[in-house]
């Protein structure tokens, strides 16, 4: 496969509508978001709500949340995201920030088609980062109750499904696409969800389907066909298992090469198969054997108490509200600008500016996190030694959501080179290289 850049979104959007199982009223706002942030969600209607990310270390037991994909963290769920998840994955949005009033997603008319409507008129952005890519090296194959998925080595992302419904009208359909944005948006987005009339009474039972309809779900009985409503493809169903599949791969965070092959899988065995991918790259990174670093936390979402664990900056010079993400070698935070701040008194008067000096300590003080986050440098602390090629290309005002994104460039021993750049609305504000040394404290 050609090398592919990481995307992320132009402009602003959002999109509102009914959860199908919840049948509760949500709301979604798109944002740009710099290169190997993902896909996060910010609860707007929780205040303090930790934001969490679209990964496998926040996907919620399918057992307790069944017929659909769920995340969550200490603090709230969300339910549904499989088809906003599909239409990200397949039109290759690697990184986007997702503000959310609700607990599901809306389900719109049942299909992905409603989210690359919207993602389309916000545009779509190539970012300067590559992606980064997993390649299905040695086959996967998972088992369970006549249900089937499998993982092929392949150059690119080709998926074929079986769908098999023996006993009923829907009897046995097949379809297999290698996944383009393009394909995508014309054969598969369109497809809607679907269930048989024998299901509905007990989908009711179990408390799912309450926001579900015959023009939102595709409702199929032996005799009458499609109840009030009709197929946009014949083989609608099996395009939709598609579908939700690519939404659930979505959860690896990292584009993935492989055939995967599913015969009656549902969101359960998918969900076992990226795990499965995810555990054989680690162990392919790891050269085949060890496990990960203990400096690796089990969350790479740090809040602000977590933040002053780690960096020794304090009211009022702690420039740094939250990290929405944090690898070994990178790290990405956020400051939200106020008109509170202390230096806008006399930085500007009637002019407030956010000084050029305090968005590089910004920058610094993620770095900080990033350096000091290391299991051998817990209790030390990181100084500056050289700052170079700064760039300021947009002032910084009150009301500005300030992303600050630091990645190391270099390391050795105890000196960090790292490169610093900050974003607003996903536009580049500034950019700074800098380098670090770590002293015991």
């Amino acid at each position: 496969m050609e090398k592919m850049n990481q995307k992320t979104l132009k402009g602003t959007a959002e999109i509102s509508g009914i959860g199908l199982h919840t049948g509760k009223k949500s709301s979604l706002v798109f944002k740009p978001s710099p290169a190997d942030t993902g896909i996060i969600f910010f609860r707007k209607d929780i205040p303090g709500a930790e934001p969490v990310k679209a990964g496998i270390e926040n996907l919620l037991d399918n057992a307790k949340f069944p017929r659909r994909t769920s995340i969550g963290n200490e603090t709230f769920q969300i339910h549904t995201i499989e088809h906003l998840l599909s239409a990200l994955y397949a039109m290759e949005i690697d990184n986007v920030f997702i503000e959310m009033e609700g607990d599901e997603c809306p389900g719109l008319d049942g299909s992905a088609r409603p989210f690359i409507e919207t993602f389309k008129k916000a545009g779509i952005k190539t970012l300067e980062k590559e992606k980064d890519v997993i390649y299905v090296k040695e086959p996967i194959y998972i088992s369970n109750n006549g249900s089937h998925i499998i993982a092929l080595p392949n150059d690119s992302l080709k998926i074929s499904y079986t769908l098999d419904y023996p006993e009923t009208l829907l009897r046995s359909q097949y379809a297999s696409y290698t996944i383009t944005p393009e394909t995508y948006e014309k054969n598969l987005a369109p497809a809607r969800t679907f269930c048989l009339k024998d299901e509905v009474e007990s989908l009711k039972k179990m408390g799912l389907g309450k926001g579900s309809d015959y023009k939102n779900t595709l409702v199929i009985d032996d005799k009458e066909g499609v109840i009030n409503n009709e197929f946009r493809f014949d083989d609608e169903p099996v395009r939709h298992k598609i579908s939700d599949l690519i939404g659930d791969l979505a959860i690896l965070v990292n584009y993935v090469c492989a055939h995967i092959i599913g015969i009656r899988s549902g969101h359960a065995l998918n969900t076992r198969l990226i795990k499965k991918i995810k555990d054989q790259h680690k162990k392919e990174k790891l050269g085949g054997v060890g496990s990960p670093s203990p400096s690796v936390r089990r969350s790479n979402i740090l809040s602000v108490e977590e933040i002053v664990e780690i960096i020794p900056h304090r009211f009022p010079f702690l420039l740094v509200d939250k990290i929405v993400d944090l690898t070994e070698t990178k790290a990405v935070g956020i400051k939200n600008v106020t008109m509170n701040e202390w230096f806008f008194e006399g930085h500007f008067p009637n002019k407030p500016v956010m000084p050029g000096v305090l968005i590089v300590e910004a920058m610094a003080q993620v770095g900080g996190v990033l350096m000091l986050n290391k299991e051998e440098n817990k209790g030390k602390l990181a100084y500056f030694m050289s700052i170079d090629n700064v760039k300021f290309r947009k002032a910084i005002s009150p009301g500005d959501q300030l992303i600050l994104e630091v990645e190391v460039i270099k390391l050795k021993s105890k000196v960090g080179q790292l490169q610093g750049r900050t974003f607003v609305d996903g536009k580049l504000t500034t950019e700074a290289s800098f380098m670090c040394t770590i002293i015991d404290a």
